[in-house]
C-alpha cells in the first residue's frame, strides 16, 4: 500500500515499542494524500468529528481522500467509534488506527469488519540492538558501549524498542563525555529490575492461559514458570488464588478431592500473608494441581445437567421428594411414599428422584484416575442394588 500509495483502512496491532507510530509517520512523508493524525488521549471527540467532516468536504468536492491516523483507538468508547463508521463506508476517510489492545474486544464489529488487521510482534533481541547500535552515534556525549552492554539493553527492553532508547538516554545522561560503558555499569546507571507484564490487556489472558493450561497438562516446572512471569510483573494474588481454586475442581475434581482443601487453604493463605510471602503458597497450590490426577467429569456432567436444567426447568418436584411442614402439604400428598434410605438394608432403597415426566440421565461418569476409581466402585454398588430392586419391583407388579 505505502508502494503504490493506494490504500484500504486498516488497524495496527501490537505492544508498545514495536513500530505503529513509525509506520504512521512513514506513511505520512510518502504518501501523497492528506495525511491527518489525532491521538484518542488526547484529542476530544468533537475535535476528531470536525477533521472526518473536514475529510468528507475534501471526499465530496474535491475528489481527495483523507488518510486519518488514530493512536490509542481503543481508548474512544464504543459509541464514539460509531461516528467514524459513516465516513469510512463512504470512502471519505482511509483509518488507521494503532492500539496495543486486541482489536476483536476494543474495536466495534462494524468499523473492525472493514479494516485489515496487521498484527506486530514484540522486537527481537536483535533487532533492538540494531536500533541502539545505530543510536549511539547520535549520542551529544560521544559514549561508547562494550557489547555485552548492548546486548544488555536489548534484551531488558522485553521487545519494546522506545523503552530501549529511553534506558539508553537515561544512561548517557548519567554518564561522564566519552565515557565506555560495561554491562555493570549499565545494571547499576539503571538500577531496576522490569518484568514485561500487561495486567490490564491481552497478555494478561495470554499468561493465565498458559498457567491453566500447564497445569491441566501436568506439568509443574512450566506452571511454576507462567506462575512466577505473573506474580513479578505485579499481578494480584488473590487473582491467581480463585482461578487455582477453579482449576482444582475443573481439572482434577473428584480424581483428588484434597485438590479443592488445598487450593482454598492456599487462597486462605494469600489472604492473611499478602505480597511477597504468599508466592511460596501459590507455588504450592500450582505443583500440587499440576501433579494431581486429573478428570473433568465434574464440569462435563454439570455441563450436561445444566442443558437439561434449562429445557426442563418447567418440571415439577415430584410430590414424593417434597418437603411436607405443614398439615396442609401432608394432605396435599407431599411426601407420601418416600422411602427413608436409612431405614432400608445397606440404607438404600431405589426410588425415581428425576421428574416424573422425565427420563433417568447419568451426568456424571468417574474418571478411572485418582480416588474416581473408588467412586466408580460406590457407583456400581449402588446400581447393582437398584438393578435388583428395580426387577424385584416388577416381579410383585406383575403378580
Amino acid at each position: 500500500m505505502i508502494a503504490q500509495d493506494d490504500y484500504s483502512s486498516f488497524v495496527l496491532w501490537g505492544p508498545p515499542g514495536t513500530g505503529k507510530t513509525t509506520i504512521a509517520r512513514l506513511i505520512e512523508r510518502q504518501t501523497g494524500h492528506t495525511f491527518r493524525s489525532c491521538s484518542a488521549v488526547l484529542s476530544k471527540i468533537a475535535e476528531v468529528k470536525e477533521l472526518m467532516e473536514r475529510a468528507r468536504f475534501a471526499h465530496l468536492n474535491e475528489s481527495r481522500k483523507t488518510l486519518v491516523f488514530i493512536d490509542e483507538i481503543h481508548r474512544f468508547n464504543k459509541s464514539q467509534q460509531d461516528a467514524f463508521l459513516p465516513y469510512v463506508e463512504s470512502g471519505a476517510i482511509v483509518l488507521i488506527g494503532a492500539t496495543t489492545e486486541n482489536p476483536s474486544f476494543e474495536v466495534i464489529p462494524a468499523l473492525l469488519s472493514r479494516c485489515h488487521v496487521f498484527v506486530l510482534e514484540p522486537l527481537t533481541d536483535a533487532d533492538i540492538y540494531e536500533i541502539l547500535t545505530r543510536a549511539m552515534p547520535a549520542l551529544a556525549k560521544e559514549l561508547t558501549m562494550e557489547t555485552e552492554a548492548l546486548h544488555l539493553l536489548a534484551r531488558s527492553a522485553g521487545g519494546d524498542a522506545r523503552k530501549a532508547l529511553n534506558n539508553l538516554e537515561l544512561v548517557s545522561r548519567q554518564a561522564e563525555s566519552g565515557e565506555h560503558l560495561t554491562a555493570e555499569s549499565l545494571v547499576k546507571a539503571l538500577n531496576t529490575r522490569s518484568v514485561f507484564y500487561d495486567k490490564g490487556g491481552e497478555e494478561h489472558y495470554n499468561l493465565i492461559s498458559a498457567l491453566h493450561k500447564s497445569i491441566r497438562g501436568s506439568d509443574p516446572q512450566a506452571a511454576l514458570y507462567w506462575l512466577a512471569r505473573m506474580l513479578e510483573g505485579g499481578e494480584d494474588p488473590l487473582y491467581l488464588a480463585r482461578r487455582l481454586v477453579r482449576i482444582a475442581s475443573e481439572d482434577v475434581g473428584l480424581a483428588d478431592p484434597q485438590a479443592l482443601v488445598q487450593a482454598m487453604a492456599v487462597r486462605d493463605a494469600v489472604h492473611f500473608l499478602g505480597m511477597p510471602e504468599s508466592g511460596l503458597a501459590l507455588s504450592q497450590a500450582v505443583v500440587y494441581l499440576a501433579c494431581a490426577p486429573k478428570s473433568n467429569s465434574l464440569e462435563t456432567a454439570y455441563n450436561e445437567a445444566m442443558a437439561d436444567a434449562g429445557k426442563t426447568s418447567h418440571f415439577k418436584v415430584p410430590p414424593v421428594i417434597r418437603n411436607a411442614p405443614t398439615k396442609m402439604m401432608a394432605e396435599m400428598g407431599y411426601g407420601k411414599g418416600y422411602r427413608y434410605s436409612h431405614d432400608f438394608d445397606n440404607h438404600y432403597s431405589y426410588q425415581k428422584y428425576f421428574p416424573e415426566n422425565m427420563a433417568e440421565k447419568d451426568y456424571y461418569t468417574p474418571s478411572q484416575f485418582g480416588f474416581e476409581k473408588e467412586i466408580k466402585k460406590r457407583l456400581d454398588w449402588w446400581q447393582a442394588l437398584k438393578s435388583q430392586q428395580v426387577s424385584e419391583n416388577k416381579k410383585r407388579n406383575k403378580k
